[in-house]
């Protein structure tokens, strides 16, 4: 079955938010919606002629999930438990980043009406559909937050999915990694419910269950390939 994906870029420290569906049940889900992005999920909808389902968290930073009330409406909004607190109030931490986040972000913020803890099943054997028609599996990955979560799609991808990845064509596995792992880099360990120790750990995990060819799609900058990062990423050799 094929994946429609899309990929949308938030005014906000260009946070990825990105737009799952089923080219056969058009039913959507949409990770990680940050500040600004409400009316390009709903263009975007549009365009594709999808219906929204539920909205998925991979943590419960600020410029991922400040738009997930207005996207969302009565729709879920998935996250895991660890960070699930972190919704009434995504700056309820002082951090280095809150003067900066207080400045940029619009007010006030808007708890999603519908918060659900990730379904048990996601994070079981071969995971489960959160939408229909979207294979998803998730594993706890703590160190950048606590919560932190990344997902692991299986589908059939279309070409300019796999090119934006720098891909081989045939391509199959696709790891949505949120701010755990990025291209040459991985997310900060400084800022509250960060442990850079813990964040050791999930890294030496990630290197043993993400096969070289998957796609990494993750939450700030391009995506790129497992065995890019395995070759060039300093923070996992």
């Amino acid at each position: 079955m094929r994946v429609i994906l899309q990929r949308l870029i938030s005014d906000v420290f260009a946070e990825n938010c990105y737009l799952l569906a089923s080219s056969e049940n058009r039913q959507a889900v949409v990770v990680d919606p940050g500040s600004g992005i409400a009316p390009h999920v709903a263009e975007a909808l549009e365009n594709h002629g999808l219906e929204l389902a539920a909205v998925l968290l991979t943590h419960g930073h600020p410029d991922h999930v400040w738009d997930a009330a207005e996207v969302a409406g009565d729709k879920p909004v998935y996250i895991a438990e660890p960070d699930a607190y972190r919704l009434d109030d995504p700056l309820v931490h002082q951090s280095p980043l809150t003067p900066v986040l207080r400045q940029v972000l619009p007010f006030p913020y808007r708890r999603p009406e519908n918060v659900q803890l990730l379904p048990p099943h996601l994070l079981e054997g071969g995971g489960a559909e959160l939408v229909p028609g979207i294979p998803l599996r998730a594993l706890p990955a703590p160190g950048h937050s606590e919560g932190s979560t990344i997902f692991f799609l299986g589908g059939e991808w279309d070409a300019s999915t796999v090119e934006m990845a720098g891909a081989e064509p045939g391509t199959r596995s696709l790891v949505l990694t949120g701010d755990v792992l990025f291209r040459g880099s991985i997310g900060r360990t400084d800022l509250p419910g960060g442990d850079p120790e813990v964040m050791t750990w999930t890294l030496r995990t990630l290197r043993q269950v993400i096969a070289p060819d998957s796609m990494i799609f993750p939450g700030h900058g391009e995506a790129t390939t497992m065995r890019h990062e395995l070759a060039t990423n300093p923070f996992l050799r």
